[in-house]
């Protein structure tokens, strides 16, 4: 057989078996299975803390529901402890890789899994979701209830995900009651963002690398009231470092994996957009310039230039076909006021380490009074990382996302708040804190990944390392997942933890109350203290 007709010849099914078993295959495979105990891990935890009989209302019902979580989660983290001793002695540690992919995986889905847990034991007793119909939860919950009887999206400009999804949930699951179907989806959506934040990561690092790059700086922002926010800031970041370094390689790759790949990111970008759209308006800014800086103007040639041009090209059009739509609307509604001024609207603009929302709870002083020249340690700490990571990785994809969708987000938010004298609007740069501080705790996950690169050879054994940062990072993750966990436990206070609080006083479609409803009382809407407690901006 001539090598023009081997070249040729058609992938046959024995040929596909080759490949799957080939170098290539196994790498699929073990992703896939990364995969699989990743999402199966974040349903164990939720599923074990419906069982739990405790009182969420009562302040001990839920410190014991915290400390039962934390319990299941330590247990479970130990036993992958003894996974990777174990492969670390078994046959020479010829499976230890192995294994710490599948505890890395295993430990994402816990983290998340976590939070999960902490909204199960929150609402216990009550269907409904965190804040029942009242706020942002009846608005959605209405937008979906009319999407499922057969109408037009009543909010053209709310991302359409959310929406669309929840009217499909209700309708097979819940018989048409969008409302209890809120809440089961409050709890899964926080349950897979740790899944899929790895999954993302683990397109450009190694498995333990993916956990302290990306899963600690996830557990600062994840959410279970409205989680698809935070999942797609989340999950944006390593999904565009990956666009970049695709597009660097794009010049001297090949014609099929060069579309595939842009094919591929344009409609996950796609995706992400539709579900949700705001932290794409922050980062734009940042992403042009990195493409335009990263174009090889002079290397490569002609046909490098062209073939950069196809994998934009691709991306874009893909891009567009999916979510095209979207974006038109938002252009169309860009000039819309936003003139909700919260509290943090008066709060020193470059000031992004916490962010209290319009239900800040007992404040003094704030923003808290710095050590270092009105900077906390802390804000210092994140541009020291910033400085290494420019330092050592100024070339790499990662790095230069990072730093791009950062600037983008801090020079939109002071164009914004300089406007606000004199226009009376906002524009919700408020909502940069959560971008600005993922990429800050981001810089230093890079800064020490970075670091180890450069001098990694002085440090002990790889087998002891993985063990010993593993035993860190369950612990660190565990805390992490305790403290956004209670900062749902229901209570009645000018903070979030009224939202769950809310939900347990709601009447049932049945016409009882909740389980655990105050004194056995509770109405339609719920206890309407709440409106008593939310920022309002002060006259004069």
């Amino acid at each position: 057989m001539s090598t023009m007709t081997m070249q040729t010849a058609p992938v046959t099914p024995g040929s596909l078996t080759a490949l799957w078993r080939g170098a290539r295959g196994r790498t699929w495979r073990l992703t896939a299975a990364e995969a699989v105990v990743a999402f199966a891990s974040c349903l164990l935890l939720p599923a074990l803390a419906r069982g739990m009989a405790v009182n969420p209302m009562s302040r001990l019902g839920a410190v014991s529901g915290l400390a039962a979580i934390q319990l299941r989660f330590t247990l479970l983290g130990i036993v992958l402890i003894g996974l990777l001793l174990a492969a670390r002695r078994f046959r020479g540690g010829r499976h230890f890789d192995v294994a710490t992919r599948l505890s890395c995986a295993a430990l994402a889905g816990m983290a998340s899994g976590f939070v999960a847990a902490g909204a199960v034991v929150s609402l216990l007793g009550t269907p409904w979701p965190m804040f029942g119909l009242n706020g942002d939860s009846g608005r959605i919950v209405e937008w979906a209830t009319t999407i499922m009887h057969g109408q037009a999206n009543p909010e053209p400009l709310y991302p359409p995900v959310p929406l669309y999804s929840l009217a499909v949930f209700a309708k097979y699951f819940h018989g048409g009651n969008a409302g209890y179907a809120f809440k089961d989806l409050e709890i899964l959506g926080a349950a897979i963002t740790g899944p899929l934040a790895y999954l993302c990561w683990r397109m450009i690092l190694s498995p333990l690398w993916s956990v302290v790059v990306g899963l600690v700086p996830m557990m600062a922002l994840i959410d279970s009231y409205k989680p698809y926010s935070a999942t797609v800031l989340i999950l944006l970041l390593p999904v565009l470092a990956a666009f970049l370094r695709a597009f660097r390689r794009s010049a001297t790759r090949d014609w099929r994996p060069l579309l595939l790949s842009g094919a591929g990111l344009g409609l996950l970008m796609a995706l992400l957009l539709l579900t949700y759209s705001g932290w794409f308006v922050w980062s734009a800014l940042g992403t042009f310039a990195a493409v335009l800086a990263l174009f090889p103007w002079r290397a490569h040639g002609r046909a490098g230039r062209l073939r950069s041009l196809a994998f934009l090209g691709t991306t874009t059009a893909v891009f567009l076909a999916t979510a095209g739509w979207y974006v038109v609307v938002l252009l169309q509604n860009s000039g819309t006021a936003d003139t909700d001024y919260g509290f943090d609207a008066y709060t020193d603009p470059a000031f992004f380490s916490m962010w209290r929302t319009d239900m800040p709870g007992q404040v003094g002083q704030w923003p808290p009074p710095g050590e270092i020249g009105g900077v906390s340690v802390f804000t210092a700490l994140l541009f020291v990382a910033l400085g290494v990571a420019l330092w050592l990785g100024l070339r790499r994809s990662v790095v230069v996302a990072s730093v791009a969708i950062f600037t983008s987000a801090w020079l939109m938010r002071m164009y914004f708040a300089s406007q606000m004298f004199s226009t009376g609007q906002v524009q919700l740069w408020i909502r940069t804190d959560n971008q600005l501080l993922y990429c800050g705790l981001v810089f230093v996950g890079l800064a020490v990944w970075l670091a180890v690169r450069r001098w990694g050879a002085r440090l002990p054994r790889r087998g002891p390392a993985v063990i010993g940062v593993f035993c860190g990072l369950l612990m660190l993750l565990g805390s992490m997942g305790s403290a956004q966990s209670d900062r749902y436990m229901p209570q009645k206070t000018n903070t979030y933890q009224i939202l769950p609080w809310v939900s347990q006083t709601v009447r049932m479609v049945n016409g009882k109350c909740p389980k655990y409803a105050p004194n056995g009382q509770c109405s339609k809407d719920g206890d309407q203290s709440w409106l008593n407690m939310i920022y309002t901006r002060p006259t004069g």
